[in-house]
């Protein structure tokens, strides 16, 4: 089996797989949420003092499996140095302790073994990153050849639902209240521009849908019910435009045999389904994680681990290094 570790934002988690049958043994998983809320987003210092405290709280329920763990693997890059620091010294002492080796994983390789959890990995494919952090589209031969083909040129899409979600005082994290709220409005209310509408780059932007969207919330004053609702709907609707319009760019061109949906806000329902018709558009598979595994989890470390593992991909407990940013090779 291996015990992974996931720490690189704000949730803390540690998860275990069965190497043979790929069965997620066990897992647990303490979310910071409440404690973020009231600074609208994620504070790192206070994310790594919570690690600090729930990961050990966490590991106490993997114990009895000790004696079957082979490997500890561990998100490493990329995230918030801090919080992944806490991961980390976790699984070196763990490593010392059990005398076993460590996979460090990329976090964003995790996320893409979502797509995989207790079923066999299927490469090539390509897939749309879409979280708090990171707005991407990557391509993945295996696990060890991923290259990022596009990004956000400033704010992440999850980024710019918890702003705007803040603007609106629905509090944090952002992305749920905004869906919901979103159901209850009229998302042709408000004509929020496409960014880079004209721009033949292959890239996402954020800022500029943001921006629009707290001047109209400025404009109006004081807002009912109706118009938070309508405002949401809209602002929903123009970021899937957005990323989906660059999407079909990419998926026109390069034809890819799957395209993967995976972070944070591929649990978006609307999005996975126009997403899926995108797909089915240029033949494409459509792939999605379980909503419960789209947010960061452990269980997609320890699965991208077992393909690691396989390639012998180990390090030495002193050699992990800890990037808060990092590209693929």
């Amino acid at each position: 089996m291996i015990l992974a570790i996931e720490s690189s934002c704000d949730d803390s988690a540690i998860a275990i797989i069965d190497r043979a049958t790929l069965k997620i043994v066990f897992e647990a998983k303490v979310s910071q949420n409440e404690a973020h809320n009231p600074f609208g987003g994620v504070v790192p210092e206070l994310a790594a003092r919570l690690h600090a405290e729930n990961l050990p709280k966490l590991l106490e329920g993997a114990k009895p499996y000790f004696s079957r763990i082979e490997a500890i693997a561990v998100a490493n890059e990329p995230g918030l140095t801090v919080a992944l620091a806490e991961g980390v010294v976790m699984a070196q002492a763990l490593s010392l302790a059990l005398k076993k080796p460590i996979l460090p994983i990329h976090h964003i390789k995790g996320h893409l073994y979502s797509l995989f959890l207790q079923t066999k990995s299927a490469f090539p494919l390509s897939a749309a990153m879409v979280s708090g952090g990171h707005t991407l589209l990557i391509e993945a031969q295996d696990f060890s050849r991923v290259k990022q083909i596009a990004a956000s040129l400033d704010d992440a899409l999850g980024e710019a639902f918890d702003k705007i979600a803040k603007m609106l005082g629905l509090g944090y994290p952002g992305g749920g209240a905004i869906e919901e709220l979103a159901q209850k409005g009229d998302p042709k209310r408000f004509d929020f521009p496409l960014p880079l509408r004209n721009d033949p780059c292959l890239a996402f932007s954020f800022s500029g849908l943001k921006n629009s969207v707290r001047l109209a919330i400025e404009s109006l004053g004081a807002l009912d019910d109706r118009t938070k609702a309508d405002i949401a709907a809209s602002f929903q609707k123009a970021a899937i435009d957005h990323l989906l319009d660059k999407t079909r760019r990419y998926v026109s061109k390069a034809r890819p045999q799957r395209m993967g949906l995976i972070g944070g806000v591929s649990a978006n329902k609307l999005l996975r389904d126009r997403f899926a018709a995108l797909c089915r558009d240029y033949d494409c598979e459509p792939l999605f994680a379980p909503a419960e595994y789209c947010g960061d989890n452990a269980a997609m470390i320890a699965r991208a681990a077992i393909d690691a593992y396989k390639l012998g991909l180990f390090c030495e407990p002193d050699r992990i290094v800890i990037r808060s940013r990092s590209a693929f090779c």
